[in-house]
């Protein structure tokens, strides 16, 4: 008799939805080979590692890190939750998730919904394009302002309207787009 947890129906989904914004996706699990093997298999995904104890999840988020940089870890249980630490973003599931995980997590999400983590990922590279513009162009109206202060172009109050409220507004309706996309 074995007895195995069911995939979740939207599993497939988000797989196929990571593998296609460019992600590799791993799957590290304390359940034993052949379930572990059966899952992956099923979910298309290549990389695998089963029966880790927390330690040992944790030593493999590590080299994941220091072989790709950046990992997001998704997790539920207590078990979870060093390697969460451990990892450059860590995503507790929120209704089945344990208080030790969802503490440790730096996201939580509060459906258990994987279809949640796609999302995550466009909204936070619209971000980071968000921040970059509003620096970039903060940095040169407020240049492009102090160069013309000095030879009289633009006036000392004109400056500081328009370098801190023009900019401060601007800025402010820019990130506000990435709100209304969501």
């Amino acid at each position: 008799i074995a007895v195995s947890d069911r995939v979740r129906p939207e599993a497939h989904e988000v797989v196929s939805d990571l593998k296609a914004k460019g992600q590799e996706v791993f799957m590290i699990t304390g359940d034993n080979e052949g379930t572990a093997r059966a899952i992956a298999q099923e979910l298309g995904i290549n990389h695998y590692r089963a029966g880790l104890l927390p330690a040992e999840k944790v030593e493999y988020v590590k080299r994941l890190v220091s072989e790709y940089g950046s990992v997001a870890m998704v997790g539920d249980g207590i078990n979870d939750a060093p390697a969460l630490a451990a990892s450059t973003v860590g995503i507790a599931m929120g209704a089945a998730g344990t208080d030790t995980a969802l503490e440790t997590a730096d996201i939580a999400l509060m459906s258990d919904d994987l279809s949640k983590i796609p999302y995550l990922l466009d909204l936070s590279r619209k971000t980071s394009r968000v921040i970059r513009q509003n620096v970039f162009s903060s940095v040169v109206v407020k240049l492009a302002l102090g160069i013309g202060v000095f030879p009289g172009f633009v006036s000392l109050v004109m400056a500081v309207v328009v370098g801190d409220m023009g900019m401060t507004l601007s800025v402010t309706a820019n990130a506000m787009r990435i709100g209304k996309s969501s």
